[in-house]
Protein backbone atom coordinates (compact mmCIF):
# COMPACT_ATOMS: atom_id res chain seq x y z
CA UNK A 1 0.00 0.00 0.00
CA UNK A 2 2.78 2.41 0.90
CA UNK A 3 4.66 1.61 -2.32
CA UNK A 4 1.53 2.26 -4.39
CA UNK A 5 0.98 5.55 -2.56
CA UNK A 6 4.56 6.63 -3.28
CA UNK A 7 4.12 5.81 -6.96
CA UNK A 8 0.93 7.88 -7.16
CA UNK A 9 2.63 10.73 -5.33
CA UNK A 10 5.63 10.68 -7.69
CA UNK A 11 3.34 10.51 -10.72
CA UNK A 12 1.33 13.53 -9.59
CA UNK A 13 4.47 15.56 -8.84
CA UNK A 14 6.09 14.66 -12.16
CA UNK A 15 3.04 15.55 -14.21
CA UNK A 16 2.63 18.85 -12.40
CA UNK A 17 6.23 19.76 -13.27
CA UNK A 18 6.15 18.77 -16.94
CA UNK A 19 2.68 19.65 -18.22
CA UNK A 20 1.59 23.13 -19.46
CA UNK A 21 -0.81 25.10 -17.30
CA UNK A 22 -4.34 23.70 -17.64
CA UNK A 23 -6.19 26.74 -16.46
CA UNK A 24 -6.19 30.42 -17.23
CA UNK A 25 -6.01 32.90 -14.35
CA UNK A 26 -9.22 33.58 -12.49
CA UNK A 27 -10.58 37.01 -11.66
CA UNK A 28 -11.75 37.47 -8.09
CA UNK A 29 -11.60 33.69 -7.77
CA UNK A 30 -13.88 33.07 -10.79
CA UNK A 31 -12.44 31.06 -13.67
CA UNK A 32 -13.24 31.97 -17.29
CA UNK A 33 -15.95 30.12 -19.20
CA UNK A 34 -15.06 28.00 -22.24
CA UNK A 35 -16.81 27.91 -25.62
CA UNK A 36 -15.99 25.33 -28.32
CA UNK A 37 -16.42 26.89 -31.77
CA UNK A 38 -18.59 24.67 -34.03
CA UNK A 39 -17.85 23.89 -37.73
CA UNK A 40 -19.62 26.96 -39.08
CA UNK A 41 -18.58 29.97 -41.12
CA UNK A 42 -18.68 33.40 -39.48
CA UNK A 43 -16.84 36.49 -40.76
CA UNK A 44 -15.40 37.23 -37.30
CA UNK A 45 -15.45 35.76 -33.82
CA UNK A 46 -17.54 38.63 -32.52
CA UNK A 47 -20.26 37.82 -35.10
CA UNK A 48 -20.48 34.31 -33.69
CA UNK A 49 -20.52 35.48 -30.06
CA UNK A 50 -23.32 37.97 -30.72
CA UNK A 51 -25.36 35.15 -32.28
CA UNK A 52 -24.47 32.53 -29.68
CA UNK A 53 -25.27 34.81 -26.73
CA UNK A 54 -28.18 37.03 -27.85
CA UNK A 55 -28.65 38.41 -24.34
CA UNK A 56 -25.20 40.04 -24.55
CA UNK A 57 -24.94 43.05 -26.87
CA UNK A 58 -22.36 43.04 -29.64
CA UNK A 59 -20.80 46.20 -28.19
CA UNK A 60 -20.43 44.45 -24.83
CA UNK A 61 -18.39 41.70 -26.52
CA UNK A 62 -16.28 44.37 -28.21
CA UNK A 63 -15.67 46.07 -24.86
CA UNK A 64 -14.70 42.78 -23.25
CA UNK A 65 -12.23 42.05 -26.02
CA UNK A 66 -10.67 45.49 -25.67
CA UNK A 67 -10.29 44.82 -21.95
CA UNK A 68 -8.54 41.51 -22.69
CA UNK A 69 -11.39 39.40 -21.32
CA UNK A 70 -11.77 37.08 -24.34
CA UNK A 71 -8.84 34.70 -24.80
CA UNK A 72 -7.69 31.82 -26.97
CA UNK A 73 -6.65 28.44 -25.59
CA UNK A 74 -3.12 29.74 -24.99
CA UNK A 75 -4.38 32.64 -22.91
CA UNK A 76 -3.74 35.30 -25.58
CA UNK A 77 -6.29 38.14 -25.83
CA UNK A 78 -8.49 38.12 -28.93
CA UNK A 79 -9.27 41.41 -30.69
CA UNK A 80 -12.73 42.50 -31.94
CA UNK A 81 -11.69 41.94 -35.55
CA UNK A 82 -10.14 38.48 -35.18
CA UNK A 83 -11.28 35.75 -37.55
CA UNK A 84 -13.59 32.91 -36.58
CA UNK A 85 -11.68 29.62 -36.26
CA UNK A 86 -13.92 26.56 -36.28
CA UNK A 87 -13.07 23.67 -33.94
CA UNK A 88 -10.98 25.90 -31.65
CA UNK A 89 -11.82 26.94 -28.10
CA UNK A 90 -12.08 30.38 -26.60
CA UNK A 91 -12.39 31.56 -23.02
CA UNK A 92 -14.21 34.59 -21.69
CA UNK A 93 -14.71 36.21 -18.30
CA UNK A 94 -18.31 36.63 -17.27
CA UNK A 95 -19.67 39.95 -16.12
CA UNK A 96 -20.13 39.91 -12.38
CA UNK A 97 -23.32 41.63 -11.25
CA UNK A 98 -23.75 42.61 -7.65
CA UNK A 99 -24.62 39.72 -5.35
CA UNK A 100 -26.19 39.91 -1.95
CA UNK A 101 -23.60 38.56 0.49
CA UNK A 102 -24.42 35.31 2.25
CA UNK A 103 -23.74 36.25 5.88
CA UNK A 104 -22.18 32.99 7.02
CA UNK A 105 -18.51 32.07 7.10
CA UNK A 106 -16.74 28.97 5.84
CA UNK A 107 -13.70 27.50 7.63
CA UNK A 108 -10.49 25.88 6.48
CA UNK A 109 -10.23 22.48 8.17
CA UNK A 110 -7.14 21.02 6.47
CA UNK A 111 -4.64 21.81 3.71
CA UNK A 112 -1.66 20.04 2.14
CA UNK A 113 -0.10 19.92 -1.35
CA UNK A 114 -2.94 17.80 -2.75
CA UNK A 115 -6.02 18.31 -0.62
CA UNK A 116 -8.06 21.10 0.95
CA UNK A 117 -10.95 20.44 3.33
CA UNK A 118 -13.46 23.23 3.96
CA UNK A 119 -16.36 23.47 6.38
CA UNK A 120 -19.32 24.99 4.52
CA UNK A 121 -22.10 26.92 6.26
CA UNK A 122 -25.77 26.52 5.41
CA UNK A 123 -27.04 28.48 2.36
CA UNK A 124 -23.66 28.77 0.61
CA UNK A 125 -23.48 26.92 -2.76
CA UNK A 126 -20.37 24.84 -3.43
CA UNK A 127 -19.82 26.02 -7.04
CA UNK A 128 -21.09 28.91 -9.20
CA UNK A 129 -24.55 28.23 -10.60
CA UNK A 130 -27.59 30.30 -11.48
CA UNK A 131 -27.58 33.57 -9.55
CA UNK A 132 -24.65 32.54 -7.36
CA UNK A 133 -21.17 33.41 -8.61
CA UNK A 134 -18.95 35.14 -6.06
CA UNK A 135 -20.96 33.87 -3.10
CA UNK A 136 -19.93 30.23 -3.45
CA UNK A 137 -17.58 28.04 -1.44
CA UNK A 138 -15.25 27.41 -4.40
CA UNK A 139 -14.77 31.10 -5.21
CA UNK A 140 -14.35 32.06 -1.56
CA UNK A 141 -11.72 29.34 -1.02
CA UNK A 142 -9.83 30.23 -4.21
CA UNK A 143 -9.66 33.85 -3.12
CA UNK A 144 -8.73 32.94 0.45
CA UNK A 145 -5.98 30.46 -0.45
CA UNK A 146 -4.84 31.84 -3.82
CA UNK A 147 -5.02 28.38 -5.48
CA UNK A 148 -6.13 28.70 -9.11
CA UNK A 149 -6.49 24.93 -9.63
CA UNK A 150 -8.76 24.30 -6.66
CA UNK A 151 -11.64 21.99 -7.65
CA UNK A 152 -14.34 20.23 -5.60
CA UNK A 153 -13.96 16.45 -5.36
CA UNK A 154 -17.60 16.03 -4.33
CA UNK A 155 -20.51 18.35 -3.50
CA UNK A 156 -23.23 18.85 -0.94
CA UNK A 157 -26.48 20.80 -1.27
CA UNK A 158 -26.53 24.56 -0.83
CA UNK A 159 -28.92 24.13 2.11
CA UNK A 160 -26.67 21.54 3.81
CA UNK A 161 -23.75 22.54 6.04
CA UNK A 162 -20.55 20.59 6.55
CA UNK A 163 -17.40 19.18 5.04
CA UNK A 164 -16.35 19.50 1.39
CA UNK A 165 -13.12 18.15 -0.11
CA UNK A 166 -11.16 20.04 -2.77
CA UNK A 167 -8.35 18.86 -5.00
CA UNK A 168 -5.32 21.13 -5.36
CA UNK A 169 -3.58 19.49 -8.33
CA UNK A 170 -5.49 18.43 -11.46
CA UNK A 171 -3.21 15.39 -11.89
CA UNK A 172 -4.18 13.84 -8.57
CA UNK A 173 -7.86 14.84 -8.62
CA UNK A 174 -9.08 11.58 -10.13
CA UNK A 175 -7.33 9.57 -7.38
CA UNK A 176 -9.51 11.32 -4.79
CA UNK A 177 -12.69 11.20 -6.86
CA UNK A 178 -12.20 7.46 -7.30
CA UNK A 179 -12.55 7.06 -3.52
CA UNK A 180 -16.16 8.23 -3.83
CA UNK A 181 -16.81 6.14 -6.92
CA UNK A 182 -15.49 3.06 -5.10
CA UNK A 183 -17.50 3.96 -1.96
CA UNK A 184 -14.52 3.74 0.37
CA UNK A 185 -15.04 7.14 2.03
CA UNK A 186 -16.63 6.97 5.47
CA UNK A 187 -19.42 9.59 5.46
CA UNK A 188 -21.58 10.49 8.44
CA UNK A 189 -24.33 13.08 8.32
CA UNK A 190 -26.33 14.39 11.24
CA UNK A 191 -30.00 15.29 10.89
CA UNK A 192 -32.80 16.56 13.10
CA UNK A 193 -36.20 15.23 12.06
CA UNK A 194 -39.60 14.19 13.31
CA UNK A 195 -39.65 10.75 14.95
CA UNK A 196 -42.22 8.39 13.47
CA UNK A 197 -43.53 5.85 15.98
CA UNK A 198 -43.24 2.18 15.18
CA UNK A 199 -39.94 2.29 13.25
CA UNK A 200 -37.12 0.19 14.65
CA UNK A 201 -33.58 1.57 14.47
CA UNK A 202 -30.97 1.15 13.21
CA UNK A 203 -32.36 0.47 9.73
CA UNK A 204 -31.11 0.41 6.17
CA UNK A 205 -33.41 2.01 3.62
CA UNK A 206 -33.12 1.30 -0.12
CA UNK A 207 -35.08 2.67 -3.06
CA UNK A 208 -34.75 3.80 -6.65
CA UNK A 209 -34.49 7.57 -7.04
CA UNK A 210 -34.99 9.50 -10.28
CA UNK A 211 -35.59 13.14 -11.13
CA UNK A 212 -39.20 14.18 -10.77
CA UNK A 213 -41.22 16.62 -12.93
CA UNK A 214 -39.26 19.42 -11.27
CA UNK A 215 -35.47 19.16 -11.60
CA UNK A 216 -35.31 20.35 -8.00
CA UNK A 217 -36.93 17.20 -6.64
CA UNK A 218 -36.08 13.51 -6.73
CA UNK A 219 -38.81 10.87 -6.49
CA UNK A 220 -38.97 7.17 -5.70
CA UNK A 221 -39.93 4.91 -8.59
CA UNK A 222 -40.28 1.14 -9.00
CA UNK A 223 -37.20 -0.79 -10.02
CA UNK A 224 -33.76 -1.86 -8.88
CA UNK A 225 -32.64 0.28 -5.90
CA UNK A 226 -29.92 2.79 -6.70
CA UNK A 227 -29.89 4.58 -3.35
CA UNK A 228 -29.06 3.13 0.06
CA UNK A 229 -28.91 4.86 3.47
CA UNK A 230 -28.23 3.51 6.95
CA UNK A 231 -30.14 5.41 9.63
CA UNK A 232 -29.24 5.37 13.34
CA UNK A 233 -31.27 7.03 16.06
CA UNK A 234 -29.08 8.95 18.52
CA UNK A 235 -31.64 10.51 20.88
CA UNK A 236 -35.23 11.73 20.92
CA UNK A 237 -37.30 14.26 22.81
CA UNK A 238 -40.91 15.41 22.40
CA UNK A 239 -41.35 13.71 19.04
CA UNK A 240 -38.16 15.17 17.54
CA UNK A 241 -35.03 13.06 17.08
CA UNK A 242 -31.35 13.41 16.23
CA UNK A 243 -30.12 10.89 13.67
CA UNK A 244 -26.84 9.79 12.16
CA UNK A 245 -27.22 9.05 8.46
CA UNK A 246 -24.69 6.99 6.51
CA UNK A 247 -25.18 7.20 2.72
CA UNK A 248 -23.86 4.09 1.00
CA UNK A 249 -24.63 5.57 -2.42
CA UNK A 250 -24.53 9.21 -3.53
CA UNK A 251 -27.74 10.02 -5.37
CA UNK A 252 -28.91 13.63 -5.55
CA UNK A 253 -30.87 14.62 -2.41
CA UNK A 254 -30.67 11.00 -1.24
CA UNK A 255 -30.80 11.65 2.51
CA UNK A 256 -33.56 14.23 2.26
CA UNK A 257 -35.67 12.05 -0.04
CA UNK A 258 -35.22 8.91 2.08
CA UNK A 259 -36.11 10.61 5.34
CA UNK A 260 -39.20 12.14 3.75
CA UNK A 261 -40.21 8.77 2.28
CA UNK A 262 -40.06 7.28 5.78
CA UNK A 263 -42.43 9.96 7.04
CA UNK A 264 -39.63 11.74 8.93
CA UNK A 265 -38.70 14.79 6.79
CA UNK A 266 -35.67 16.71 7.97
CA UNK A 267 -36.63 19.89 9.81
CA UNK A 268 -36.83 23.04 7.67
CA UNK A 269 -36.60 21.11 4.39
CA UNK A 270 -38.14 23.28 1.66
CA UNK A 271 -37.94 20.58 -1.02
CA UNK A 272 -39.16 17.38 0.70
CA UNK A 273 -41.87 16.26 1.05
CA UNK A 274 -43.25 19.42 -0.60
CA UNK A 275 -41.38 21.79 -2.91
CA UNK A 276 -41.78 25.35 -1.65
CA UNK A 277 -41.03 28.47 -3.74
CA UNK A 278 -37.60 30.03 -3.43
CA UNK A 279 -37.55 33.15 -1.28
CA UNK A 280 -35.64 36.03 -2.85
CA UNK A 281 -36.92 39.23 -1.25
CA UNK A 282 -34.65 40.57 1.53
CA UNK A 283 -37.27 40.14 4.24
CA UNK A 284 -38.04 36.59 3.10
CA UNK A 285 -34.33 35.70 2.86
CA UNK A 286 -33.67 37.04 6.35
CA UNK A 287 -36.50 34.87 7.66
CA UNK A 288 -35.15 31.87 5.78
CA UNK A 289 -31.71 32.36 7.35
CA UNK A 290 -33.29 31.83 10.75
CA UNK A 291 -34.45 28.32 9.81
CA UNK A 292 -31.61 26.39 8.12
CA UNK A 293 -32.13 22.84 6.94
CA UNK A 294 -31.17 20.62 9.87
CA UNK A 295 -28.71 18.48 7.91
CA UNK A 296 -24.96 18.47 8.46
CA UNK A 297 -22.15 16.65 6.63
CA UNK A 298 -20.58 15.83 9.97
CA UNK A 299 -17.52 13.69 9.26
CA UNK A 300 -15.38 12.19 6.49
CA UNK A 301 -12.73 9.49 6.82
CA UNK A 302 -10.53 7.77 4.23
CA UNK A 303 -7.01 6.68 3.41
CA UNK A 304 -5.27 9.28 1.23
CA UNK A 305 -4.54 7.65 -2.18
CA UNK A 306 -1.51 9.91 -2.79
CA UNK A 307 0.18 10.38 0.59
CA UNK A 308 -1.09 7.25 2.35
CA UNK A 309 -2.28 9.25 5.37
CA UNK A 310 -5.33 8.12 7.31
CA UNK A 311 -7.68 11.12 7.35
CA UNK A 312 -10.61 11.75 9.65
CA UNK A 313 -12.24 15.18 9.53
CA UNK A 314 -15.15 16.55 11.56
CA UNK A 315 -17.28 19.65 11.03
CA UNK A 316 -17.24 22.41 13.62
CA UNK A 317 -20.88 23.32 12.86
CA UNK A 318 -23.69 22.12 15.10
CA UNK A 319 -27.39 21.63 14.47
CA UNK A 320 -30.10 23.12 16.67
CA UNK A 321 -30.91 20.14 18.82
CA UNK A 322 -33.44 20.92 21.54
CA UNK A 323 -32.18 18.10 23.72
CA UNK A 324 -28.92 19.97 24.38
Amino acid sequence: MRQASEELKAQAMGQAKNRPAERLPSKEGISPSCVALPPQNWPTLIDFLAHRFPAIEREEWRARMLRGEVLDAEGKPLSPGCAYRAYSKIYYYRSMPAEDPIPFEEYLVYQDDYLVVADKPHFLPVVPSGRYLRETLLVRMKRKLGIETLSPIHRIDRETAGLVLFSVQPESRNHYQSLFRQRVVGKCYEAIASLRPGIAFPLTYRSRLEEGPSFMQMREVPGEPNAETRIELQEAKDGIARFHLYPVTGQKHQLRAHMAALGMPILNDRIYPMLLPEEREPVETARLYQAPLQLLAKSLSFSDPVTGKAHCFESRFRLKWQGG
